[in-house]
């Protein structure tokens, strides 16, 4: 899919995920279950490439800060997207100031994110595997860019709303982004990152 049908994909989906913040803002249970099923898959992506095994157990602790403060998020789908980002991001945090002493060491397991979909399993297969070689290699990037690219291709944000997690300035955030697709795209032997942020990340943050 080219940059604009990947935008306006994207769009889509930010619209759905707005509307469904606004029904979930309301009471409505189901559309807090819409709003997890958008959601969830990048967040996840997210905090794997922060926090390794442990993301699930800091999703879930991500997920009820959310759901507590829902009422108070004003905003549209993008926006969401960013707010539900920078709690993950603190909690993240939290948890490796906690586990500081203990060094974290393990493989990566994708099978949480296997969304059901109408795809054939030998191709859910295929993005699963390019999705776990994508993490460990952006896990080995330096922590500014790594989170910069995670941001930005896993989690979907633009690149303002990628700042305002980070608390830096636009610019500082697409220099990191840039140079860490640049030296995924060398570690690859590439001339460009889609190899690595492709297939593997669209899965984590696409619905299905």
């Amino acid at each position: 899919m080219g940059q604009g049908g990947e935008r306006r994909g994207t769009q889509a989906r930010d619209a759905e995920l707005g509307a469904a913040v606004a029904r979930a803002q309301d009471g409505d249970e189901a559309a807090f279950a819409v709003v997890y099923r958008i959601v969830q898959p990048g967040l996840l992506g997210y905090l794997r490439g922060l926090v390794d095994q442990d993301a699930e157990d800091v999703a879930s602790e991500t997920w009820l800060e959310i759901a507590r403060d829902l009422r108070r998020f004003k905003g549209d789908g993008a926006g969401f997207r960013g707010w539900s980002a920078t709690i993950a991001r603190h909690r993240a945090l939290d948890h490796v100031r906690r586990r500081r002493s203990r060094p974290v060491i393990a493989p990566v397991d994708l099978h949480c994110l296997e969304l059901p979909g109408p795809d054939s399993a030998h191709d859910q297969a295929l993005e699963a595997l390019s999705t776990e070689h994508a993490l460990e290699l952006i896990r080995g990037l330096p922590r500014d860019q790594a989170e910069a690219v995670l941001l930005r291709v896993v989690v979907g944000l633009s690149g303002p709303a990628a700042a305002r997690v980070l608390g830096k300035r636009p610019g500082a955030v697409r220099t990191a982004a840039h140079r860490g697709l640049k030296r995924l795209a060398r570690q690859l032997g590439t001339p460009d990152a889609s190899a690595v942020t492709g297939n593997g990340a669209h899965t984590l943050r696409q619905s299905k």
